[in-house]
């Protein structure tokens, strides 16, 4: 398993990490496999969608602070409720084929990673298994 820093400049952003993924894969030598990722903490996520356009991360989350709302009665006396919940309803992890050496991702795909309350330094785990 590996795993890199991710530093974060904004309350919630959506950051490409595919080419930080793909030098992983490129690195370990894997031809044909899985590639796991995995997220270690409550209020940061990862997802897969457009790379194309940056207007699909933005709507992302401006849509998702309609949704979700910093500030909303909750209990939980962080402060921070609302990324919780964003980051559950986005998971923690997310499993990507690997053939012929790449990610099998689809044309418009990248691996993102979603922060919900930074700025901060997160830590992102990548376990590459080789097909038997």
């Amino acid at each position: 398993m590996t795993s890199f820093t991710i530093r974060t400049a904004a309350r919630c952003e959506m950051i490409d990490i595919t080419g930080r993924i793909a030098e992983e894969v490129r690195k370990s030598g894997i031809k044909d496999g899985i590639c796991h990722l995995f997220i270690p903490h409550t209020t940061a996520a990862i997802t897969i969608n457009e790379n194309a356009d940056p207007d699909v991360p933005r709507d992302i989350l401006t849509a998702l602070d309609r949704l979700i709302p910093l500030s909303d009665h909750y209990r939980h006396a962080e402060g921070n409720a609302a990324a919780h919940i964003k980051a559950s309803l986005f998971g923690t992890s997310q499993t990507v084929f690997i053939e012929d050496g790449r990610l099998v991702l689809g044309t418009w795909q990248s691996l993102f990673f979603c922060e919900f309350d930074g700025p901060r330094t997160r830590k992102a785990l990548v376990r590459l298994t080789e097909d038997s």
